[in-house]
């Protein structure tokens, strides 16, 4: 069972973002790899404070988290991270710093993983209910088929860099203190190319632009995102390639408004219709014209609920509703002869009409005149 967000990493419910990211900064450190190596208990609390911080440092992973928990994130697609190596990707600007500047993202001489990458993708409301399939201009650093990544002329692994022996790092003294710095000889890799592939210049990788496909499920959510393996920057000295994470933004609608997996929106029926109880037609998002018994004297700003005719839940086949608010038109324009049946409906006895004074005729016409004199201050 996982712990509580706010326990792993020992903050209040009510701790703003800059305490909240001051305490993964510290537990981070606390657990980093390269401070606990060959040990899984530190690493699995690594990923754990990691997951808690990545939930409660957005607003809206944040809010469904306190409102439905654990339960409310996993039915929205949140996966947590893959390994330690999405860790680094995704809070660089944490570990920055860290270790002379190295960010874990590997062992110095040996293959490192590629940086992740971000797609933004715009896309209707009629999209993210029914689902659809995309397509993705990307451009990228992929490996050198050349030399196979390893930026080295005949394919094979740089040798180990002379200057820090493979460590990445040299050490300077200053007085008493002795201070770890990134190798300026090799960036902090360990390995130093010394006959570079002409294909890459020795980078280990080139540019490249390329087309992807990415299925967009019905029913997601507009802020939550894709992730595609191995699709990100290409990975140092033969590594494995980063993850691509595409964030969906889903455009307003102009006539649904969406809560959740429900839907919203307007209905504009005459005064005959909300007081008669017609049948009325409906447009929904994604099942064409619906109809739409109305209730005899429904009144304007009700709602009426169109049972599972609003958004697909997320990777569920069941659905939201769509619920109708009820506007009723009062008309500006009246015929003469529509103003006279209006007329003779109030003194009918339209329930919100001045009761008639006693031993008055009953007549509608008689009753009509009357009412005439009265308003215009006829004897």
């Amino acid at each position: 069972m996982k712990r509580c967000y706010y326990e792993i990493l020992s903050v209040e419910r009510t701790a703003d973002s800059e305490t909240i990211k001051k305490a993964y900064r510290k537990l981070a450190l606390k657990y980093h790899p390269d401070r606990n190596p060959d040990n899984p208990e530190a690493e699995e609390s690594f990923k754990e404070c990691a997951e808690a911080y990545e939930v409660l440092r957005d607003p809206e992973k944040r809010r469904l988290y306190d409102a439905y928990g654990h339960e409310g994130l996993k039915n929205q697609g949140f996966e947590g991270f893959g390994g330690v190596g999405d860790i680094f990707s995704a809070f660089s600007d944490i570990f920055e710093g860290f270790f002379g500047g190295f960010n874990g993202g590997g062992r110095p001489g040996g293959p490192q993983q590629g940086r992740d990458l971000r797609y933004d993708l715009e896309i209707n409301l009629e999209e993210a209910a029914q689902g659809s399939d995309q397509v993705l201009d990307i451009g990228k650093e992929v490996p050198c088929q050349a030399c196979g990544g390893m930026g080295q002329k005949d394919g094979q692994t740089p040798p180990v860099c002379p200057t820090c022996g493979g460590q990445g790092q040299v050490l300077r003294s200053q007085g008493f203190f002795r201070m770890a710095t990134t190798c300026p000889d090799c960036r902090g890799m360990g390995r130093k190319v010394t006959d570079p592939c002409p294909e890459c210049q020795g980078q280990g990788h080139v540019y490249e632009e390329k087309e992807l496909s990415v299925h967009i499920p019905a029913g997601i959510e507009h802020g939550q995102r894709l992730r595609m393996r191995a699709e990100g920057e290409a990975g140092i000295l033969g590594g494995e390639p980063g993850d691509l994470y595409v964030m969906i933004h889903v455009r307003p609608h102009p006539k649904f408004e969406r809560q959740g997996s429900d839907l919203y929106c307007t209905l504009e029926v005459s005064m005959a219709q909300a007081a008669l109880g017609r049948t009325v037609s409906v447009d929904t998002l994604i099942d064409g014209e619906e109809k739409l018994k109305l209730p005899q004297g429904v009144q304007s700003g009700e709602i009426r609920r169109l049972r599972g005719l609003g958004m697909p839940h997320l990777r569920q086949t069941r659905r939201g509703d769509l619920n109708v608010q009820i506007i009723v038109r009062t008309p500006k324009k009246l015929s003469k002869k529509q103003r006279e049946l209006l007329d003779e409906f109030a003194a009918l006895g339209d329930e919100f009409a001045a009761p008639e004074p006693e031993g008055e005729s009953k007549s509608p016409k008689k009753a009509l005149e009357n009412k005439k004199k009265r308003l215009w201050g006829f004897s």
